[in-house]
């Protein structure tokens, strides 16, 4: 089961980059996506159908034009969860999960702390989607997270771990990622690929990506029952449909 988390800045801007002949030719079983920035009408829903995603589910936010989710999937899913119904993260139209027969999916979207007010927010949303998780794990056990946690999470995953001040690299939020794996998941790209050092975000201000100056965001994390299923994770760099790039995480089951 190969599974893509993408953060796309804009699905209607990532079409028109070349979106769906990527998507066809990347050919993920399923494919999580953040920050669409639109609700499904505002979308010609089927080129996602043409390229084989018949399943496919949106969670928006309820401001047009911001934040939101999405999953594609070649076969249907058991259930669909739509939000966590939590209030205060599902107006923002954060999270969204698919359930098959032997693993859950979920799309997140972790907010950014771009001022105090934001920061005050996503630390929030931290304790409550940790909360929610750990809790949803009582009834399914196989679960992957996958989504942009806005939060780089060792010195190897930025390009210079000496930033100071700076939200994405603060030490309150390493310290809550560090719980969120601790809690029960397996970060599987540094499960693969404990010491390569790569990327899925990077600024576009001063050449930040020609240089390779990023920040590692995105993450599938996997639930520590199928840990051992993951076969193989990675990142595609070469995907350039937004700022964020995708990661992909592959299951044996």
């Amino acid at each position: 089961m190969k599974i893509i988390s993408y953060n796309v800045n804009g699905i209607r801007a990532a079409l028109k980059k070349g979106f769906i002949d990527w998507l066809q030719a990347a050919n993920p079983d399923v494919i999580c996506i953040q920050e669409t920035k639109a609700h499904k009408e505002q979308l010609d829903l089927t080129l996602f159908e043409t390229a084989g995603y018949k399943y496919h589910y949106w969670f928006s936010a309820e401001k047009k034009g911001y934040s939101s989710v999405a999953i594609l999937c070649k076969v249907a899913p058991n259930h669909i969860e739509y939000g966590t119904g939590i209030e205060s993260m599902d107006f923002e139209g954060r999270n969204l999960r698919v359930d098959f027969d032997h693993v859950s999916v979920m799309s997140m979207y972790l907010p950014s702390g771009t001022n105090q007010e934001r920061l005050d927010f996503k630390f929030n949303y931290m304790d409550e989607i940790l909360e929610y998780v750990t809790d949803l794990r009582k009834t399914i056990p196989n679960l992957v997270v996958c989504g942009d946690y806005n939060i780089c999470h060792e010195a190897i995953d930025i390009h210079n771990p000496k930033m100071k001040g700076v939200s994405g690299f603060l030490p309150e939020e390493r310290e809550w990622l560090t719980s969120f794996v601790k809690s029960g998941f397996t970060d599987s790209f540094r499960y693969v690929n404990p010491e390569k050092q790569a990327y899925s975000w990077w600024s576009y201000r001063a050449n930040a990506r020609a240089n390779n100056k990023g920040w590692r965001l995105d993450y599938a994390m996997v639930s520590e029952p199928i840990k051992e299923n993951i076969v193989n994770a990675y990142i595609l760099p070469e995907a350039k449909h937004s700022d964020h790039c995708p990661i992909v995480v592959e299951l044996d089951f």
